[in-house]
């Protein structure tokens, strides 16, 4: 799986060189000078079979009672989206959109262009997901227009936990926003809560549930540009945006309370 669009045209400097291609084969920007040394390979695939086996462990041991708006997401074939929660809600956001690609639906998730975003980079390629390697962070010009490829031109669902990769935590950055209106696609928020979980000591207090917990999935109404949608109106939908998601992971605690 490459970062090149259905056509066969790169995606801009996210786009893998022939070069790197060989040495990556989930790509990697052509500026970059990186090179995965035979060990390192060997060790990344070791911990990519790793990680894999714990996430199939906990989402195993794990119980999904609820998931509710699931009619809300992209479906096989159909309009593409950009699927948008917090990055401290990887692990459940995963489980629900890596059955959504083993459907048929076609998704694409941002990932760092570096080294160390292989293992990632391997984990969705094996899931059926693309992995996108482009840091958010480097050029918003840059990102923005590759990110518009792949939903636009592509007609992938493009992936984005909006207040990563850095925070600060809960802040809804607004890219995804402008993307959406660039591409004329709805932003679909999702948020999930655990009966049990550990929020790590990091600065997006990234929730892990316990084994054997129960977890409710909540997928929120699209969201779209609406007509004279100006830059202006940016900060106000971020906001709202933000609140919205934060009441999502409130309506999922909701539906594991017993009734």
């Amino acid at each position: 799986m490459t970062t090149e669009t259905q056509s066969g045209e790169p995606l801009g400097e996210y786009g893998p060189s022939r070069q790197a291609r060989r040495g990556r084969a989930t790509g990697v920007p052509k500026s970059s000078k990186r090179r995965m040394s035979a060990g390192r390979k060997a060790w990344y695939a070791v911990l990519v079979a790793l990680a894999r086996g714990v996430l199939r462990l906990l989402w195993a041991s794990c119980r999904v009672t609820v998931v509710k708006g699931l009619e809300h997401l992209p479906a096989p074939g159909g309009r593409p989206g950009v699927i948008v929660y917090w990055h401290q809600m990887h692990l459940f956001a995963a489980w629900l959109l890596v059955r959504r690609a083993r459907e048929g639906v076609a998704t694409a998730v941002l990932t760092s262009p570096s080294v160390s975003g292989e293992v990632p980079a391997a984990m969705l390629t094996r899931w059926g997901i693309r992995p996108v390697r482009g840091s958010s962070t480097r050029s918003a010009g840059e990102a923005l227009r590759d990110m518009h490829a792949v939903v636009a031109k592509d007609r992938q669902s493009l992936v984005l936990t909006v207040d990563g990769p850095k925070g600060p935590l809960h802040e809804f950055k607004p890219g995804a926003l402008l993307l959406a209106r660039m591409a004329k696609a709805p932003v679909v928020p999702i948020a999930w809560a655990a009966t049990r979980c550990t929020r790590w000591d990091s600065w997006d207090r990234f929730i892990v549930p316990w084994p054997f917990s129960r977890v409710a999935i909540v997928v929120g109404e699209p969201w779209e540009a609406p007509p004279g949608f100006q830059m202006a109106d940016l900060p106000a939908v971020a906001r709202a945006m933000g609140e919205r998601l934060d009441a999502l992971e409130v309506e999922a605690a909701a539906l594991l309370e017993p009734s």
